[in-house]
């Protein structure tokens, strides 16, 4: 099929169901006409097609060529957690592994949350520890385990969390992308699992409308996704920041009279240690550092038992939660400003939907429900038992609460928990990031996968040094962790209120689950939220604001991408080529056509791009075989490989003008080389262009087996291939029927030798072409790429030109060119330069 006439259809059946069967009428070429008169058939090259015969065909749903390879594939290519969890050993081995990688974040709060929040609401009686554990407790189940581990880990996409992976979502399920370059093919990837909303819930049907229809909403969507990714990169900034310097500062206890000083120096020098080995990757951090953080989690256990033991068991009325009241009625404003500490014990949680990964949800929440919340209560609770009787000593309130005996071995495995959580932020920080990008909401950066066996183990240089870099900056700066404790929790609130209006959306839009449920989980968390956030912010004044100016950069870094991105794409899809110019130009595209293939690099999915004529009026000659390559990213984690490429015939044949889409996922990895690259793409040219020689081949059968009907009578083809006469043959017509069947006869006698003769003559049409292919493969492929820059035009705003101009050529100019990762050589790389005035 050539692009112009699915452009053509495509403009013709816009209020058509794509899945539909449909009745059309059909010329003795095989051609289906459509009422408005639009074209869909394989190329054809006779003029008079007004006088060709025609019949009533029923066909099957109206399919684009890309739709019909995707639709190839037999079996879906799901990464099924569940079967592998299949044994409880198994289970169990999975629930030992995520303590290293999921848990890290959250199992290290015990060492700060105590501390920060009495900073703010000093100790005044034993209702005060009863009042503030409960309020951490009922933080903890409330957040931790009943939003995220309950609720949100469900809305993962195809086991992915994170921000992006919400958004992309709800992308899959409503076309809410501000970048217009879907196809109704993408629907048709088998990690797509689209689940269409049904007709009976009207509420979700009128908000996936609104949705598409409103480009206000859209933008707004994209502000939330934006603004919760930026706290997610700020996350990983103070993570680091955070537990390091409260691990280190147990020193106080340990050793008298240790000053901050040595405390900020040992941090830096941890920190930078961590940030150095971050490159060698977190393939084996699951089985490396799941013991450690397993010996960590105990002692959380064991210790709080002990204290409760030892000290006062008293503690368990905070399970009460009437001694919250009384906390705030007792503590008043003191109370709410302790607030900000007591989200701190939630930190983590976030986290462990970002590093959903490679484990099950069922997995995530077996840990969690068994192991990781009864020993974090175990651990706050004996936390509280000590400072029943021990007031005074809330500014180590963790190290204090461990007994003499065991406190070096708990220092030296609470650093290593602490070094732990930050190595899985900080890794979480760089998916999000890739996630971004694919997306098209990120500058593009050299990404390092450091794991052959799971994809989703990378390393991004240039942002690991960043993030080390801005470390180090808030350690020196502010060293007291509990101006570090606001900003902590400035970051994570940020996040956590965005991930609750997303997950909002997911279960209106796709969940479609009771309202009143929906309801009742965006008015208790988002409340919860914002009355947290009310403190933090209440406090930003005293450094914390820091987090907030660097959330800021990243999150208008985003957007100028992203906006200058969609801008760029726009642009060249107004100014694509026209069909008529190339058909003008005739098979020679008005130049020489050299032996070889070019792949000609664009960011179009449908169209000539501008940049090709480009090419066209700027070398002496171009390649015997074209082929148009777009790089595109689907909202979905994974493509299949044998779902890689789909094609597209531009033009005639004999101009040999092909168009490739080369679809990733987010989590995709794009490591192959130029030369797999070439072998994999020439592969898929060459199984499409069998495929559509078999069906024309197949098309011909069919109008030869029917050619006698065409006769005397108008005949239905079902889907299925069955044939039924629309009416009785028209007889009168005939004066002797003997005659007629006679001449029929003679007809299809006739018609015999012509059927193989037209037979041979597709199979040498297909050699034919396929030998040129090869010979065009020999003679080299040599990569066309065309770096289309944009510049604001003169009478645009002030700020337009400032953003475009600047900011925006600023970011592209140090990013990485999207054809980098095929390590392409220079002597197969032909570049041009172009610029389209937005």
């Amino acid at each position: 099929m050539t692009e112009e006439g699915s452009e053509r259809e495509n403009r013709g059946l816009t209020s058509m169901d794509s899945m539909e069967s449909r009745w059309v009428y059909q010329d003795e070429e095989g051609s289906e006409i459509d009422n408005d008169g639009g074209l869909e058939s394989p190329q054809r090259d006779s003029d008079d097609e007004d006088n060709a015969e025609q019949r009533l065909i029923r066909t099957g749903p109206r399919i684009d060529s890309f739709d019909v390879e995707a639709l190839e594939v037999p079996g879906a290519h799901r990464n099924d957690f569940e079967s592998q969890d299949a044994t409880l050993g198994r289970r169990i081995g999975l629930a030992f592994q995520t303590l290293g990688v999921v848990f890290g974040d959250v199992g290290t709060s015990p060492l700060y949350t105590f501390s920060v929040m009495f900073s703010k609401a000093p100790v005044n009686g034993d209702e005060d520890v009863i009042g503030a554990l409960s309020l951490v407790l009922y933080t903890l189940i409330l957040t931790s385990l009943i939003k995220y581990v309950l609720i949100v880990l469900w809305a993962n996409d195809d086991g992915e969390g994170g921000t992006f992976a919400l958004y992309s979502l709800i992308c899959r399920h409503a076309k809410v992308s501000l970048l217009p370059n879907q196809l109704p093919s993408d629907a048709r990837i088998s990690s797509f699992r689209l689940k269409v909303p049904s007709a009976e819930l009207e509420r979700s049907l009128k908000i996936k409308e609104r949705l598409e229809s409103s480009h206000t909403l859209k933008k707004l969507l994209l502000i939330l996704v934006l603004a919760g990714t930026s706290m997610v990169i700020a996350d990983g900034v103070v993570t680091p920041a955070m537990s390091v310097i409260s691990a280190v500062g147990g020193l106080d206890v340990g050793i008298s009279g240790f000053e901050q000083e040595h405390v900020v120096m040992i941090s830096v020098a941890f920190l930078i240690i961590l940030f150095s080995v971050q490159r060698y990757g977190t393939s084996k951090v699951g089985i490396v550092v799941g013991p450690a953080l397993f010996i960590w989690f105990c002692s959380l256990g064991g210790i709080g038992i002990y204290n409760l033991v030892k000290y006062d068991s008293k503690v368990l009325r905070a399970f009460n939660p009437i001694h919250i009241y009384y906390f705030f009625k007792r503590n008043s404003t003191k109370a709410w400003y302790s607030l900000g500490g007591c989200i701190l014990c939630a930190t983590g949680s976030e986290a462990m939907f970002a590093d959903l990964c490679y484990f099950s949800v069922r997995t995530v929440q077996l840990t969690f429900v068994l192991l990781v919340l009864p020993c974090l209560l175990l651990g706050y609770l004996g936390q509280a038992a000590y400072l029943m009787e021990n007031h005074a000593d809330t500014t180590q309130a963790f190290f204090s609460s461990v007994p003499s005996g065991a406190y070096w071995p708990v220092f030296l495995i609470a650093n290593v928990a602490a070094l732990i959580a930050s190595r899985a932020m900080t890794t979480a920080t760089f998916s999000c990031i890739k996630q971004s990008t694919a997306l098209g909401c990120f500058p593009r950066l050299k990404i390092i996968h450091t794991s052959r066996k799971f994809m989703g183990q990378i390393y991004i240089p240039v942002m690991n040094w960043f993030l080390l870099a801005l470390t180090l900056v808030l350690v020196c700066n502010i060293s007291s962790i509990y101006e570090i404790g606001n900003a902590y929790g400035i970051a994570e609130l940020g996040v956590m209120m965005m991930t609750t209006i997303l997950v909002t959306l997911v279960m209106l839009l796709i969940w479609q689950i009771n309202i009143f449920i929906v309801l009742s989980f965006v008015i208790i968390f988002l409340g919860l939220e914002l009355t947290f956030l009310s403190s933090v912010l209440w406090s930003v004044g005293d450094g914390s604001w820091i987090i907030l100016v660097f959330a800021i950069v990243i999150f208008l870094i985003m957007y100028i991408w992203n906006y200058g991105s969609k801008l760029k794409y726009e642009t060249e899809v107004k100014q694509k080529m026209s069909m008529d110019v190339l058909r003008e130009l005739g098979p020679d595209l008005g130049t020489v056509r050299a032996p070889g293939i070019g792949l000609i690099y664009n960011e179009l999915a449908k169209g000539v791009p501008a940049i090709f004529g480009h090419f066209l009026t700027t070398l002496p000659a171009v390649h015997s075989m074209m082929i148009f390559v777009c790089i595109k990213y689907v909202p979905v984690s994974v493509v299949p490989q044998s779902e890689r490429f789909l094609f597209r015939r531009v033009c005639p044949k004999s101009y040999h003008i092909f168009r490739c889409v080369a679809r990733y996922g987010y989590k995709d990895v794009r490591k192959e080389n130029h030369q797999t690259f070439e072998q994999l793409l020439i592969e898929s040219l060459e199984k499409f262009i069998r495929r559509e020689a078999q069906e024309r081949s197949l098309e011909s059968d069919d109008d030869d087996s029917d050619a006698e009907g065409e006769n005397f009578s108008r005949i239905l083809i079902a889907p299925n291939g069955s044939v039924y006469s629309l009416a009785v043959p028209l007889l009168e017509e005939f004066k002797d029927t003997s005659n007629f069947i006679s001449e029929g006869s003679a007809v299809k006698e006739q018609q015999q030798p012509q059927t193989g003769e037209i037979t041979l003559d597709a199979e040498q049409s297909l050699e034919k072409e396929l030998s040129f292919l090869r010979k065009a493969k020999e003679s080299g492929v040599v990569y066309l790429l065309g770096h289309g820059d944009i510049r604001a035009r003169k009478n645009s705003w002030f700020i337009k030109k400032l953003v475009i101009n600047y900011f925006y050529a600023f970011l592209r100019k140090n990013s990485r060119r999207g054809t980098a990762n095929l390590s392409v050589p220079h002597s197969h790389l032909i570049q041009v330069g172009m610029t389209y005035m937005v």
